[in-house]
Formats: structure tokens, C-alpha cells, sequence
């Protein structure tokens, strides 16, 4: 049983809560700091995949499983192999990544783990969780639990990015490993915005995944039935085997969620740091965690600054149009990919672009449906 007091209680053992722990050991500032990790699930399962693309690297980097740094876009009437130098796409798997994070962290003695339920955070005369219906106290909690769906109100959107993925080998050499392919938009359009993936990892091996941004889920064999069809029609792959199976869901929304409550600071999806537009996550973490350690080591604070509101702006309108069925979203990625650089355009998805370069890439896109939009979340 752990000590009842802590310096900081880190809520779930996920993405964000185990890459803040490591940016913590990373700095070498925090020896003297008392750190427990609380989660229900014991993380030992290649349960999901996270894809990011950055032109440095991350404290990550010995466990990304591939990288490209040509992608191949298919959409409305436009294809093309896009050379995104000089970013890198890059591909972690849940297993590796739970892996090396647990291994690490279980070096420091400093850092301690309890298997439970967490029901209740609090930060009013004190700061703490209720977890197995015990409470445990600390200076900081670092939440990464959405505890239900939040209320929206007027012009909010919520729409899940659900996807499910199978891993597939082929008898025949069929893949060229050196080219992913980013969004495939070959498929059916009928349930709002679908595209698949394609993320090679040998001439005879790769993860195709089928993704949908809608409000509701699809039953399990739908999705099925789509991959199936997608790596058959699409792809022209008859013989093949499926060697594993991932599926996920993960929320769109201009919902703006609490980054602070007092003493508790919300991390990851509940931080707000699951991006409105795409449902990218990985690398938003990542700056996000850094800020927050940064600034405990300045101020001694955790207080990590905000991204300019712009970039939810421009969320909000996307996710407006895609709520409203104001335009499909197969359209919209066709001409931002069609119309501008790639470069630019994956720095202004991973809210990096300067306002000329943003109002440069917006004014490529359908004028009417985004201005309407846009007056709808403004005013």
C-alpha cells in the first residue's frame, strides 16, 4: 500500500500520463519529489498506435517502430505522393511505448504505483483522489481521466474519430515501405467523413486502419466489412492474413476543457490536448508535458501556457462544418492538400504556423461554408 501523501499524483498510466512521468525524469530535477501513478488497467497490451510528424526528435525516439518522410494522399479528385521533408511521420506502438516508459520509470525509486479505481479528485482545502475508497493526498494531481462527457453549450461540437485497424501479411511482396499513405478517402462516404490508412512496415506487412470522424460508433462487424473491402477492392489484396487487431475511439470537439482546477491539472484528452480538427494527440502531449515541467522548474509551478486561441477558432469552424454536413470532409482535405505546400500545411495541423501562414492556407478553402461557419462560432 502506498504512503498516503504524495508531491504529485498522476492519474492514469496512459500517453499523457506516462510521458509527462518521463519528461520528469528527463530534466533530473524532481529526485527529491514523492510521485504515484494510479490506474485501473495494468498496461501490458499493443492496445493502440500513435502516429505523429515532427522535424526534430522526441525523448521517444529509440521506440519509434517506423518513420517515413513520403506520404501518399488520395482524395477528391486529386492523389499525389507528398515528400513532407523536412518533417518525419512516425509510428509508436502502445506496447513498445508502455514498455520503455514502465522499465524507466521503475528505476526511480522515487515513483511508485497503485492498481485501482480512481472515483473523485478534489483541490479545495486539499488536494487529492479517492481511489479503491481510499483518499490519498498530494500537493499537484496531474489528471488524465474525463470522469463523463462534459455539457456543451451553443456552438460546441462533439463527433468521435473512431477507427479500427488490422495488421496484415501478404504472401506476395505488395508494400513499399518506404511511403505511407496518410488518408485514402477510396471509400464510402455515407456515415460523414471516412478514410483509411495505410502505414507499411516491410514489402509484406502493415497496419490498414478505417476511420470514421462521426457522432456515433459502428458495430464491430461494419468495420469489418469495410476493411475487408477496402484491402480488396481498394488495394487489390486478395491473399493475405490478419496477424492482429487494434480498435479505437477518441473525441472531436471544440469543447474547451479545463486545463486548471486549483491544485489539479488536467493532462492529455482532459487537458484539452487531443487536437479539435485531426484527433492527433501524441505530439501536442509532448509540448504539453515539457511546459509543464519547464515551469515547475522556473516558477514551481506547473502552470504551462495556452495555445493561442486561433487554433481552437479554427477547430471550432471545421467541426462545425463536419457537425452541420456544410461540406464533406473528403472536400476539405482534398483541397488543402490539393491547393498548399505540405510542409505548411502540417505545421499549421500541429498549430506551429504563423497568422500570415494561416490566413494564406484558409484562403484556399471553399469561401461561402467556411465564412458562414466561421460567423456562426464568432458571434
Amino acid at each position: 500500500m502506498p504512503s498516503k501523501k504524495y508531491d504529485y499524483i498522476i492519474t492514469g498510466t496512459g500517453c499523457a500520463g506516462l510521458s509527462l512521468a518521463m519528461h520528469l525524469i528527463d530534466s533530473g530535477k524532481f529526485q527529491d519529489k514523492k510521485i504515484l501513478l494510479v490506474d485501473e488497467e495494468i498496461k501490458d497490451k499493443n492496445d493502440r498506435t500513435w502516429c505523429f510528424w515532427e522535424t526534430g526528435t522526441t525523448l521517444f525516439e529509440s521506440i519509434v517502430f517506423r518513420q517515413w518522410n513520403h506520404l501518399w494522399f488520395y482524395g477528391e479528385d486529386f492523389y499525389k505522393e507528398l515528400s513532407i521533408d523536412p518533417y518525419r511521420y512516425k509510428m509508436i506502438r502502445g506496447i513498445d511505448f508502455y514498455n520503455f516508459c514502465l522499465s524507466a520509470i521503475q528505476q526511480h525509486s522515487n515513483f511508485e504505483f497503485l492498481n485501482g479505481r480512481v472515483t473523485k479528485i478534489f483541490s479545495d482545502q486539499q488536494t487529492g483522489i479517492i481511489v479503491n475508497d481510499e483518499a490519498i493526498f498530494c500537493e499537484y494531481i496531474f489528471n488524465t481521466i474525463v470522469f463523463k462527457k462534459p455539457v456543451l453549450a451553443k456552438n460546441q461540437h462533439w463527433l468521435l474519430q473512431h477507427f479500427k485497424g488490422w495488421k496484415i501479411k501478404t504472401a506476395e511482396r505488395t508494400f513499399d515501405s518506404q511511403v505511407a499513405t496518410f488518408m485514402d478517402f477510396r471509400v464510402d462516404q455515407q456515415k460523414g467523413t471516412t478514410f483509411c490508412y495505410l502505414l507499411p512496415f516491410s514489402d509484406k506487412e502493415a497496419l490498414v486502419e478505417y476511420t470514421l470522424f462521426t457522432p456515433q460508433l459502428l458495430k464491430d462487424e461494419e468495420y469489418d466489412i469495410e476493411l475487408k473491402n477496402y484491402i480488396e477492392k481498394v488495394l487489390h489484396i486478395n491473399d493475405y492474413e490478419i496477424t492482429d487487431i487494434e480498435f479505437g475511439v477518441i473525441p472531436m470537439t471544440n469543447y474547451k476543457f479545463p486545463m486548471q482546477q486549483n491544485n489539479i491539472i488536467n493532462i492529455g484528452t482532459a487537458g484539452g490536448q487531443t487536437k479539435g480538427s485531426s484527433g492527433y494527440t501524441f505530439y501536442f502531449i509532448q509540448k504539453h508535458s515539457k511546459a509543464i515541467v519547464d515551469s515547475l522548474i522556473k516558477k514551481g509551478k506547473p502552470f504551462a501556457g495556452k495555445t493561442p486561441s486561433r487554433f481552437h477558432f479554427y477547430d471550432s469552424v471545421l467541426l462545425n462544418i463536419l457537425h452541420n454536413n456544410r461540406l464533406p470532409g473528403k472536400e476539405i482535405f482534398s483541397t488543402l492538400f490539393e491547393k498548399n505546400k505540405v510542409k505548411e500545411v502540417l505545421t499549421f495541423l500541429n498549430n506551429e504556423s504563423s497568422l500570415v501562414q494561416d490566413i494564406k492556407i484558409i484562403s484556399t478553402l471553399p469561401t461561402l461554408p467556411f465564412l458562414k461557419a466561421a460567423i456562426q462560432q464568432k458571434f
